[in-house]
């Protein structure tokens, strides 16, 4: 049942981190760099503390009391990982959307799950499973088979989205449109920016004793084996920081060189609109990670949170892509390659859930 609800719930993060982007589409007359920062704004600084404060007591406490060895090393790596989803754009903007997100995605699914494992081969440490354990142990050997097959999938999902590509260049765009395509670029973006991006769940395990004291916390008043559903919620303060100093930092600069920071106040545009929506967006991108935390919480194993995580996301991001006809008048045989990666996928988490399941 624990390891059925870990899924339930990263795939409920998956839905919103797959679908935080369709009220930023909502917005009328403002830059990227603006709706971006402001739904940045209550997805890093607003959202993420009252979200502590709602779930854990004295988590402000908890921050303070921790060794500043360890809230440097989380903040560094959230720093890395908001560089990561700058240069995510970049490898879109190179590669198209399709091909982009599936490389970044599917690299941020391999080094975010793999890598903690590899640390932790060298640097043991209680609780955590190794890249050992993983391949001398059944389950073990399930998730990794599990991770495989879902790289698998994000494969066949990118080749289903240059299949796309092609068609509609091919049909309705001339070169000029398409200059901006560089793969050789785009693949080194897209590789900085997968291997940038994992740096999320790097900041996740830098972070743990955060975690962990408010699971004791939390245990001491509550007796038994079950553990505390919120407690990363402590975490994601210190990590969002550092997400929001890069993020923050590049759209100050790009308001400053488009001269759009008059897009906060002009009241020729629907302000208010605006805000909402992209409060909105930036609200339902945190949720990903609040639900990230509680199926970690009932699958207490790194890797296989993260893959189940990151699998949800391309999953979700592509059945938004099918529902919103982003696939109309392909030919056949593309869209018949993009369900087969979306099924490949379901098939990943469904053998990553089932080696969690027999660990448990």
């Amino acid at each position: 049942m624990q390891v059925i609800l870990g899924v339930i719930f990263h795939f409920i993060g998956g839905f919103a981190s797959g679908s935080f982007y369709i009220p930023y589409k909502k917005v009328k007359g403002w830059a990227w760099e603006s709706y971006w920062i402001v739904g940045g704004i209550f997805s890093w600084l607003i959202v993420p503390p009252l979200a502590a404060y709602l779930t854990i007591p004295h988590f402000v406490e908890i921050i303070k009391q921790t060794d500043s060895s360890i809230l440097t090393l989380t903040y560094f790596f959230g720093l890395l990982w908001g560089i990561g989803g700058l240069t995510y754009g970049l490898g879109v903007r190179y590669l198209g959307v399709s091909l982009g997100s599936t490389i970044i995605l599917g690299l941020c699914a391999v080094f975010g799950s793999l890598i903690p494992s590899v640390y932790y081969d060298f640097f043991p440490k209680e609780g955590k499973d190794t890249i050992t354990m993983l391949l001398h142990n059944t389950w073990g050997q399930l998730v990794l088979a599990g991770i495989f097959l879902c790289v698998v999938g994000i494969v066949i999902c990118g080749k289903a989205g240059t299949m796309k590509e092609k068609e509609l260049i091919k049909h309705t765009m001339d070169v000029e449109d398409n200059k901006e395509y560089r793969f050789g670029l785009g693949i080194f973006v897209a590789i900085v920016s997968g291997i940038l991006s994992a740096c999320f769940n790097f900041g996740l395990e830098a972070g743990k004793p955060m975690a962990d004291v408010a699971n004791s916390i939390w245990k001491s008043t509550h007796p038994g084996n079950i553990n505390f559903l919120y407690q990363n919620n402590v975490t994601y303060v210190v990590i969002l920081w550092g997400g929001l100093t890069t993020n923050f930092i590049w759209c100050m600069i790009l308001n400053a060189h488009n001269k759009t920071f008059s897009n906060y106040t002009d009241k020729t545009k629907p302000l208010l609109r605006n805000y909402i929506f992209s409060a909105l967006a930036g609200t339902t991108w945190f949720l990903q990670f609040f639900f990230y935390g509680m199926g970690e919480s009932k699958l207490g194993n790194g890797a296989s949170s993260w893959i189940l995580h990151m699998a949800f996301i391309i999953l979700i991001a592509n059945i938004w892509g099918l529902v919103l006809n982003e696939w109309k008048g392909v030919k056949k045989q593309t869209y018949a390659t993009v369900l087969a990666g979306i099924a490949v996928i379901i098939l990943s988490v469904l053998l990553v859930g089932y080696g969690n399941s027999i660990n448990h």
